[in-house]
């Protein structure tokens, strides 16, 4: 079988809300990726087949063939084809699959597979708000899918207190999850584990080069004093993954392109894994959908040294340790969505950016990347450092 390998990562710093980034148009987040996987792996960009984009909130600035215009706004000739992809926060991390079957099927070469999402621009949820000003119909959720699941109302949020409670989990718990998010973090920050990873951006004041989102001066009596989200809960601001600016992406080739163009790979894909599951606890996927990558790439949990599992909700990342048997120590190393924040359809690439980074910087393997996403779905990908 044909291989695929990532050759180049980057991401940019996250941004909060209304922060370093909110000057930042999306389509020149996607650029500035783009130009930095050209820069750092030396290959010409004519050469590109095709730019995968995941974004997840696809209106205003995020609207209108968004991921054709992240390449009209980078320096890649106007050759370089490009398409928008949603499969909510899975959505980049679907966009490396994608790419790497192109790949290994021999249609396609070179492929970046990337994500951009400006919370601060384009607020979550907007797209829907925008359809149902605009009389575009009741909203997504149809009558034959309310009367087959019994709601509407597919709320990740509710998802996520269902898990808490479904694996008997308490606030104490997901609130000692999120400080210990902060902790791995500020580590890594303050050792450079990001600086190779992100890509500067000029901002007022310099260069924005540091993740907003990181609290050195976490606590757990701060992270408990933050209000639930709903009265009787579990879930606050502060246990669940932080509303986030930014971009991030993959170069990834086949090996008659490492050949041709004179590139050193980073990591081989080992197993590209997809399933879908119950659309009302929704956030609970990743753990059949791990079982069942580890099955296909004949693997077992211990076999993996390091674990990026979005911490979407602390219980997520909780309940698919708990499932899997896996080691605490080796999830999430340097931080995670908590801490980082999270980019919606730039997650995905994001993490695997910081997973290929850290299997290097640990001499390590292989890796494991998995995503929650919407409507009951989850990715996961296997990759072996090289």
């Amino acid at each position: 079988m044909a291989h695929a390998y990532i050759v180049e990562t980057a991401r940019t710093a996250g941004g909060r809300r209304g922060g370093a980034l909110a000057g930042w148009h999306p389509a020149d987040l996607g650029a500035e990726i783009l130009n930095a996987l050209v820069d750092r792996s030396g290959i010409d960009p004519a050469a590109i087949d095709d730019v995968i984009v995941g974004c997840v909130t696809q209106a205003g600035e995020q609207a209108f063939a968004f991921g054709r215009n992240c390449v009209l706004a980078s320096k890649l000739p106007e050759s370089v084809p490009a398409v928008t992809i949603d499969r909510q926060c899975g959505s980049s991390q679907q966009a490396v699959q994608f790419a790497a079957q192109a790949v290994m099927s021999g249609t396609q070469d070179v492929v970046v597979a990337m994500g951009v999402e400006s919370m601060t621009r384009v607020p979550m949820f907007s797209n829907v708000v925008l359809h149902a000003k605009a009389g575009m119909g009741e909203g997504p959720f149809s009558d034959r899918i309310a009367a087959r699941f019994g709601t509407k109302d597919f709320s990740q949020f509710k998802g996520a207190e269902m898990i808490a409670r479904k694996h008997g989990f308490t606030r104490d718990d997901l609130d000692r999850f999120a400080l210990e998010s902060h902790r791995r973090a500020v580590a890594a920050a303050e050792a450079g584990a990001f600086d190779a990873e992100i890509v500067p951006l000029a901002v007022d004041g310099g260069l924005h080069t540091r993740d907003e989102g990181i609290r050195a001066d976490a606590s757990l009596e701060a992270i408990g004093s933050v209000k639930l989200l709903e009265e009787g809960g579990m879930i606050s601001a502060a246990n669940a993954s932080q509303i986030c600016d930014g971009s991030a992406g993959v170069l990834v080739v086949s090996e008659a392109a490492l050949k041709k163009y004179n590139l050193t790979p980073k990591a081989r894909i080992v197993n590209l894994t997809v399933t879908a599951g119950d659309p009302v606890i929704m956030l609970e996927e990743p753990l059949p959908a791990t079982a069942k990558a580890l099955e296909r790439a004949g693997m077992k949990i211990d076999d993996i040294d390091l674990y990026e599992v979005n911490e979407a909700f602390a219980p997520v990342p909780l309940a698919w340790l708990k499932a899997t048997g896996a080691d605490p120590a080796k999830l999430n190393v340097n931080g995670g969505a908590i801490s980082l924040g999270h980019p919606l359809g730039a997650s995905g690439a994001k993490l695997m950016t910081t997973l290929v980074h850290a299997l290097h910087a640990r001499g390590k393997k292989y890796g494991l990347q998995t995503m929650c996403e919407g409507g009951g779905i989850a990715n996961v990908t296997i990759l072996e450092a090289v």
